[in-house]
């Protein structure tokens, strides 16, 4: 369901958001580069995107929804390598110079003008119903964690290891492909703190003392993600009286979770009396963002979650490490107390 109304800025932006905010923080390049020359950086940024064109066009011409998708499938996949060789030679051309909002806008652009709106739906859907026959284990063991530090530490791991199942990058849609992937596991292999922005024990200690009115969470994947990563900790905040508004990409994009799509996980995790896993999930709401891209830009927001969003004393932003600029990745939590 796409909002009708024109797109606002996040309402807890510093002002004047035109200068002071900026949707993507990684360094493409510098005033001194040439317009015409791409960077290190941007070459970079643009192999990574080719390197996905393989499996973007495995996804889209096995869409059963699109007539004659393997040969559309193979157009997208030469007009969009084809725009990003051109991007290396000529940073200017396709509204340049690059950057992961404008690679993304690019490759949904030339999908959609194909006939096909979803390519990952039928793995979404997969899962999506894997994830909810976990849900109940995980919950359970997060509940089992009598220090409220310890507890609070072992959501956040669960987020990270949701975080993983990330189809957008070829490297782990390979191996997601190839083997599959293991919440469970990848929870007991996350990489041993200190991590390279490790805050933790700062949040942790501000989780131990505070109790926050109205939190919004930026979610992203389909999955672990979104099911064994965010909903648990969402459970938890509202265990502790506070408000949690999750808010959801408005049209699809890779295995990212719609807004429609989410509020169908909530129904059917709830219980006839509406509480998710014995919790009261009255205060759980699910938002619309606007966005129908796999990063965000917090300048251009649906203004329904704004409005909604306008008094929350907690933003989270999880897995869109790479446009977020004046709130920093999700374990810089000193950065998401607005």
């Amino acid at each position: 369901m796409e909002s009708s109304s024109p797109s606002v800025p996040f309402p807890l932006l510093q002002a004047p958001v035109e200068s002071t905010y900026r949707a993507c923080t990684i360094p493409y390049r510098f005033p001194s580069d040439n317009p015409r020359k791409a960077t290190p950086v941007e070459i970079q940024w643009i192999d990574l995107f080719l390197n996905s064109v393989p499996s973007f066009r495995q996804r889209a011409e096995n869409d059963p929804t699109v007539l004659d998708a393997p040969a559309k499938a193979e157009k997208f996949a030469q007009r969009y390598t084809a725009m990003l060789e051109e991007l290396k030679k000529n940073p200017e051309s396709h509204g340049g110079p690059p950057d992961c909002i404008l690679l993304c806008r690019l490759r949904e652009l030339i999908l959609r003008e194909l006939g096909f709106r979803d390519i990952f739906k039928k793995v979404k859907d997969e899962e999506n119903a894997k994830a909810m026959s976990l849900f109940e284990g995980v919950v359970q063991r997060n509940d089992e964690i009598e220090d409220d530090g310890a507890r609070v530490e072992n959501l956040i791991r669960g987020i990270l290891a949701g975080n993983i199942f990330d189809l957008g990058s070829a490297q782990l849609a390979e191996v997601f492909a190839k083997d599959g992937m293991s919440f469970l596991a990848s929870c007991q292999n996350l990489v041993s703190r200190p991590w390279v922005i490790d805050d933790l024990d700062a949040f942790k200690t501000k989780w131990t003392k505070n109790s926050w009115e109205k939190v919004v969470i930026f979610v992203d994947n389909s999955g672990a993600d979104i099911i064994l990563g965010i909903l648990p900790f969402a459970r938890e905040l509202l265990r502790r009286g506070t408000k949690v508004i999750l808010a959801a990409n408005d049209m699809p994009s890779i295995n990212d979770v719609t807004y429609l799509e989410l509020i169908e996980i909530v129904n059917k995790l709830k219980d006839e009396n509406g509480k998710l896993a014995g919790v009261d999930a009255s205060n759980l709401l699910v938002a619309n963002s606007g966005n129908d891209l796999p990063v965000i830009d917090l300048s251009s927001v649906a203004p329904e979650l704004a409005y909604m969003a306008n008094d929350a004393d907690l933003v989270v932003l999880e897995g869109m490490v790479s446009v977020v600029a004046t709130f920093a990745y999700f374990f810089s939590f000193a950065h998401l107390f607005v």
